[in-house]
Parts: C-alpha cells; structure tokens; sequence
C-alpha cells in the first residue's frame, strides 16, 4: 500500500473515490498509472502526482477517475 494515498485526499475527493480496504489497491494502481510510473515505484509515483497536484488538481482528479473506472 502506498504511504501517499493519504496526501490525496483532497484530490480523491474531487474525484469522488472513497479509500477503504476493498479498493485500497485499486486506487493505487490507478494513481500509478496516470503517473506513468511502474506500479509498486511508490517514490517515483509520488514525485510525479506532486508535480501533476501542483499544476491542476482537478484534472489531476479527472484523469484518477477514469484510470480508476477502467479497473
């Protein structure tokens, strides 16, 4: 499980996803793939979706939504 699922929040929030046991991995995933990064590359992950909170965390949220529809 990823330690930064928790600072997205925020982000999770808009996107209307609600964290919990059963999806837990789900959303990982998810997140990783909009990062582009290899999943279980936690840091490099993070990085990224940092860089991607920074600039639009609404289309950041978007783009989490539907690689999380697609699971």
């Amino acid at each position: 499980m990823s330690c930064y699922l928790r600072h997205l929040d925020e982000v999770l929030n808009l996107a209307g996803i609600d964290v919990n046991k059963e999806n837990r991995r789900k959303v990982d995933e998810a997140v990783h793939r909009v990062a582009g990064v290899k999943y279980k590359s936690c840091e490099s992950a993070w990085k990224q979706i940092k860089k991607m909170m920074a600039e639009d965390k609404e289309l950041l949220a978007d783009r989490i939504r539907q690689e999380f529809a697609k699971a």
